[in-house]
């Protein structure tokens, strides 16, 4: 490692005024970063931890929609009572995500904006319609996520909570890269209000809506509806865990099974 400077603010409004002072870089979970800093591909001289932050953490429902503080732990979201009486698919998500540890300590704003490709969070705020709130202001979901561990976020600008609406039903199915955990495809489908909504990530450098499949989901909210779809490999990633063809024709096996997940309830 090499030295760096640390902070722990016990309120919101000290941590974002160390950032602008210091021009340091924030600290959730760390399950992120702390490994980059580790291999030495992040070298932040400063850094502020939100860990001391309680306004960061819990969850409450408002009755449409479930709120979630951006510090709230996976394992916090995949055992909350609201969270699986309101939105299950999304207390599923939170428990498949990588091992025990990670879960006990990786953070849903840490993942949020980080926008790593194949994380699944980004995937139920994208299908969910999600807001973002931050410190400055309010992300809808569909202008968060810009690219690969890109997103809207300003300098200095922190995630406080996201409020995610309650769907009339929903559900979220990954196929796994079996030493990372992460989500070689996964795809959450939520049935709103507003109408279908389906999300993919793993599948390209960013997380993105499957609007081939919402068309047909809106035709047909079955199984059979998602399978039929011929998704393009354009602009897929391809690597050594699969060919973007691959992950092409598994986005509409795997959308199938979210749509069977969400119908059985």
């Amino acid at each position: 490692m090499y030295e760096i400077d640390y902070e722990r603010p016990s309120t919101l409004e000290a941590a974002v005024q160390s950032l602008q002072r210091t021009g340091g870089r924030p600290l959730a979970g760390g399950q992120t970063l702390v490994a980059a800093m580790k291999t030495r591909l992040s070298a932040p001289g400063f850094l502020v931890d939100l860990g001391g932050i309680p306004e960061l953490r819990g969850i409450r429902s408002t009755g449409s929609s479930i709120v979630i503080g951006a510090m709230t732990r996976h394992i916090e979201v995949s055992t909350s009572q609201e969270v699986m009486q309101a939105i299950p698919a999304l207390a599923r998500l939170a428990g498949g995500i990588g091992d025990r540890q990670v879960r006990n300590m990786g953070t849903i704003g840490g993942s949020v904006a980080n926008s790593d490709p194949a994380a699944c969070y980004p995937a139920a705020v994208l299908a969910l319609g999600a807001m973002v709130h931050t410190t400055e202001r309010s992300i809808p979901a569909d202008k968060f996520f810009v690219g690969m561990y890109e997103t809207s976020l300003n300098e200095g600008e922190l995630v406080t909570e996201i409020e995610f609406p309650v769907p009339r039903r929903a559900g979220y199915v990954k196929f796994e890269q079996q030493a990372s955990r992460f989500a070689l495809v996964g795809v959450f489908v939520a049935e709103t209000d507003a109408g279908v909504r389906v999300a993919v990530t793993g599948a390209a450098s960013v997380a993105f809506r499957a609007t081939d499949i919402e068309q047909a989901l809106t035709a047909s909210f079955t199984p059979e509806a998602a399978r039929r779809v011929t998704v393009s490999a354009d602009d897929l990633s391809s690597d050594i865990h699969a060919s973007a063809e691959y992950r092409a024709h598994l986005i509409s096996v795997i959308a199938s099974r979210a749509v069977s997940q969400a119908l059985a309830g």
